[in-house]
């Protein structure tokens, strides 16, 4: 598979690259995490709102395999050590509510829901593409809520397509504003949702079935 050889339109409608975009630390390696309210969405957007600004950059990303101290946040990511769920699966782009969010390829809408609750991801859209001869899912978390009335499962969409806008908070899981992309060969009976997150020991299994999201968007700051 040449990933490479693939002309995929831009997910936020141009390139995410050192000139606009800033990577973002939600590890435990990030001191600043420890002195922050995580469960006080509008302090975490603030912070995230001042990385991006002090940076020069229109949006911050980052997140693919990463082991996050964020998700402390919400028990949607378990309370027990052994089985909670901190290895993030998809790649954030962190900018302001209303962003626009295109296609990157042709395919169709496979599911839409609103993943309503304190920590998840509101309202959802997936798409399915063929790609390489097999079917490929993507995942678009934390959108407008509005932008899923327009869209009908079976619905074809072409590269390019505007597709969504990042959703403001409450209402996108109650995050800072950015959008969760994630791509999955498998959904494994999952509709309208799949994890975002998953524990160090299921970790082997995801990372076979969600490949890079990078692959797709490219950015070079990651």
């Amino acid at each position: 598979m040449n990933w490479n050889e693939i002309d995929f339109f831009p997910v936020m409608g141009g390139p995410l690259n050192s000139e606009n975009t800033v990577p973002l630390d939600f590890s435990s390696a990030n001191p600043d995490l420890e002195r922050l309210d995580l469960s006080d969405t509008a302090a975490f957007d603030a912070y995230v709102n001042l990385q991006i600004e002090k940076s020069g950059s229109n949006y911050g990303i980052g997140g693919y395999l990463e082991n996050r101290a964020i998700y402390r946040r919400s028990a949607v990511f378990g309370t027990a050590e052994a089985d909670f769920r901190n290895i993030h699966l998809g790649i954030d782009i962190w900018t302001k509510a209303g962003a626009p969010i295109f296609a990157p390829l042709a395919g169709r809408i496979h599911s839409v829901q609103d993943n309503a609750g304190f920590g998840n991801y509101g309202a959802t859209v997936i798409l399915e593409h063929e790609l390489f001869g097999r079917k490929l899912f993507s995942l678009y978390g934390h959108l407008f809520l509005s932008d899923l009335k327009d869209l009908e499962v079976g619905q074809e969409v072409n590269a390019g397509d505007l597709l969504a806008h990042v959703g403001p908070f409450p209402e996108n899981g109650d995050w800072p504003p950015h959008l969760h992309f994630q791509l999955m060969w498998d959904l494994m009976g999952n509709v309208g949702d799949f994890p975002g997150v998953c524990s160090k020991s299921e970790v082997d299994k995801y990372i076979a079935n969600c490949p890079d999201p990078n692959l797709i968007l490219r950015s070079n700051v990651i």
